[in-house]
């Protein structure tokens, strides 16, 4: 055999096998994005309350309330008692389902937790969703550069990666004597690859993505399934109500089409939309490029960070909010 034989030969073994990948992904892709829409899990088979973190707006409420509509009851966790009251009032009367609220400010970090499983103590829990998080600055700024950025680094490190073992740790046991259980991660897509000027941030979130990816190794032989969802833009209030196209997702839509792909992903962006926006990122913006000084001199010239990172949210206080 000639050598430009063996070389046809490797090179047709190749092709087969980015063919099959290619075509293994598309499978997988129109499972989780087209099917799911007629292929539900229902998520009443997990146990009778959901609990949701950051529930009071936003990507939180909206899942919140999409899990009230497929018949679970809803525990809301968030720092702002008259929201929730509001949104438990909300879900009440719209969809027919018991509420609990629970109002604690996850960037004081550990001494919260005691508070919350005293409340969460003999409730049949069947869905978390770690939902709450925050970012410390309106703009693109290195690190150093916010005010008060020990105090800041602080509430973000206790708000987006504390929260997220920490609820976990709290509903995990009875879901493994259960022998079933879901918890979905919110992280983000600016923590898919690492981001100058969002250097925190986006390190919080590949935390969530890591931990998320290793809990459901770790754990879904026994019954527990955990998704991570990292998505692009919402429209919400701490996007500045984006107008919603086919890029941008109403809270209310992406939290339902997200919610279709469990049982078929664990690990998602949510929506078909997303997910091709995901990988249009990746090849359009290199690591190369994107660790650029280049880049990074003109994205701080942007004024406002909330216009192109649908994950960011701000605070009453100047600090963003924690509820997402």
């Amino acid at each position: 055999m000639s050598l430009t034989d063996m070389l046809a030969i490797v090179g047709g073994f190749t092709l087969v096998f980015y063919l099959l990948k290619l075509a293994w992904g598309c499978w997988c892709g129109f499972r989780e994005f087209v099917l799911s829409e007629h292929w539900k899990v229902d998520l009443r088979t997990y146990g009778r309350w959901a609990v949701v973190t950051g529930a009071t707006s936003g990507i939180g409420k909206a899942y919140a309330c999409e899990l009230a509509q497929r018949g679970l009851d809803v525990i809301l966790v968030s720092r702002s008692e008259d929201k929730l009251r509001t949104v438990a009032k909300e879900i009440e009367n719209e969809y027919g389902r018991k509420t609990r609220t629970i109002q604690v400010d996850f960037t004081e970090g550990h001494r919260i937790y005691p508070v919350i499983a005293k409340e969460l103590e003999g409730l049949e829990i069947g869905i978390l969703v770690n939902n709450v998080g925050m970012i410390y600055t309106e703009n693109f700024a290195c690190f150093m550069e916010p005010p008060d950025a020990e105090e800041k680094t602080n509430q973000l490190i206790n708000c987006n990666v504390l929260s997220v073992p920490q609820m976990t740790r709290l509903v995990l046991p009875e879901m493994i004597k259960r022998g079933t259980g879901l918890i979905i991660n919110i992280s983000s897509a600016v923590g898919v690859r690492p981001q100058p000027l969002l250097a925190l941030y986006s390190a919080t979130k590949i935390f969530v993505t890591y931990f998320s990816q290793s809990l459901h190794a770790e754990y879904k032989s026994k019954g527990i399934s955990v998704q991570c969802v990292a998505p692009f833009f919402v429209s919400t209030n701490m996007t500045n109500n984006m107008e919603v196209n086919c890029l941008v997702k109403s809270a209310s839509d992406f939290a339902r089409e997200a919610l279709n792909t469990v049982g078929h992903s664990s690990y998602t962006s949510g929506c078909l939309s997303h997910a091709l926006q995901s990988a249009a990122f990746l090849v359009l913006m290199p690591d190369w490029f994107r660790m650029s000084t280049f880049l990074i001199r003109k994205l701080k010239k942007i004024p406002k960070l909330g216009k192109h990172d649908g994950r960011l949210c701000k605070d009453n206080k100047r600090l963003n909010d924690k509820e997402e």
